[in-house]
């Protein structure tokens, strides 16, 4: 059987917390705010696309939206949470607009377009009255950003499949790098050219490849393989593509 969920944190400030009142409506914009805030810091100072007004922006309105859910529900006798419902969904639209495209065919934005839906989460929590789920929710969102980064790096930089941006010298020099990289055990999947650089000087190319050498796959990192194509003559820049 459901039974209902009290919140330590509102449970310990007393009533007026749990409720809807002047106060705890106060209360729960100043904790998405200053949530939203501290999220859009990390965010900043690691140059993505939305910064710190974007993140309380989004924090404030879902919190505000989830209250006014509250009040409408109650005034109407309903249980349907319509705004709260639509806010999720401009989130999610919102977000989308982070991840943006990079001359060599790199995505980049997902995590800061993720973490801008999150807030909205985190401020309808916060709207609702849920203080302990609103702190868990934001502790848990910001170690993501802060901790995984750089395990998922080393995971990354050890998978058998990556894709690389390549600036070549000549296209002529193509079948030379292809025949170069097979004999190392790193088999080509796809290659494509990339149309940003016509008319550069340079032939450029998007090509993803799969290492299949037991040899590679047990001593060498993506990060050294670059390092070792780099030093071919006729390659101009080589580096790993990432999100």
């Amino acid at each position: 059987m459901f039974t209902a969920f009290t919140d330590p944190i509102a449970y310990g400030l007393g009533s007026w917390a749990s409720e809807l009142t002047i106060g705890s409506a106060i209360l729960r914009i100043c904790i998405s705010l200053l949530l939203g805030a501290i999220i859009g810091c990390e965010r900043a100072t690691k140059r993505h696309s939305a910064g710190v007004r974007t993140f309380m922006l989004v924090t404030l309105a879902s919190t505000i939206t989830m209250m006014t859910d509250l009040i409408m529900c109650r005034s109407l006798n309903s249980t349907f949470y319509l705004l709260s419902a639509a806010t999720v969904i401009a989130a999610a639209m919102l977000s989308v607009n982070c991840v943006l495209f990079s001359s060599r065919n790199q995505i980049k934005g997902l995590t800061t377009s993720v973490a801008l839906w999150t807030c909205a989460i985190i401020g309808l929590s916060s709207g609702i009255g849920y203080y302990t789920l609103t702190l868990v929710g934001f502790f848990a969102l910001l170690c993501t950003l802060n901790l995984f980064p750089s395990f998922e790096h080393y995971l990354k930089n050890r998978s058998n499949h990556f894709e690389i941006h390549l600036e070549l010298k000549s296209s002529s020099n193509l079948q030379d790098f292809v025949t170069t990289i097979r004999k190392l055990g790193v088999i080509i999947d796809d290659i494509e050219l990339n149309p940003a650089y016509v008319n550069s000087g340079l032939s450029v190319y998007s090509i993803a490849v799969s290492i299949t050498s037991g040899e590679l796959k047990k001593y060498k990192t993506h990060e050294e393989i670059i390092e070792a194509l780099s030093s071919l003559d006729y390659v101009y820049h080589i580096e790993e593509m990432r999100n």
